[in-house]
């Protein structure tokens, strides 16, 4: 049975159509359509643009993409760099990293509304504490009652006495 690459070149010349037009159609780079055309499948990044371009170009083609894409996931399952899924993450996993995934997983509406409840809650603490201390004490608070007695001065007859009637205009 023939493989891929070569089903769908056999397929192209035999409807004549050049590779631009191929390119042209389905929006898939040259060099990408020759590496699918010649197998050389490990020029890509992952399997799924090989799938996605495999896919397209046979749609293109009118060929039978189920048999098409069961034959091309059993040539990928035969090569060494996409026989297995490749890792999430080529880093192994530090503090930052667990403290973003907490923090992703996070109902930020459910959340953001009862961390505003809290900072308004402590602001309100804080003024009540600041303007308790800043609040001046009443002087006298401390002083027993007395009874107030002016000094005495001596005018010396400087002085003038109050009229009885105020002034009128």
């Amino acid at each position: 049975m023939p493989t891929v690459a070569e089903q769908l070149r056999h397929a192209r010349e035999a409807q004549k159509l050049t590779l631009q037009q191929v390119v042209d159609v389905t929006k898939v780079r040259t060099d990408h359509l020759i590496a699918i055309e010649e197998g050389r499948y490990d020029v890509f990044v992952a399997p799924v643009y090989i799938r996605g371009f495999v896919r397209s170009y046979a749609k293109l083609l009118k060929l039978d993409v189920p048999q098409l894409m069961a034959a091309l996931d059993e040539e990928l399952g035969r090569t060494e760099k996409f026989s297995e899924p490749p890792p999430l993450s080529n880093e192994p996993r530090g503090v930052v990293d667990f403290l973003m995934l907490q923090l992703s997983r996070v109902n930020w509406r459910k959340s953001g509304a009862v961390l505003a409840v809290l900072v308004i809650v402590g602001l309100i603490i804080l003024i009540a504490t600041v303007w308790r201390k800043n609040q001046k004490a009443n002087p006298a608070a401390g002083i027993p009652p007395a009874v107030y007695r002016p000094a005495r001065t001596n005018t010396g007859g400087d002085t003038l006495p109050l009229p009885t009637q105020p002034a009128r205009r």
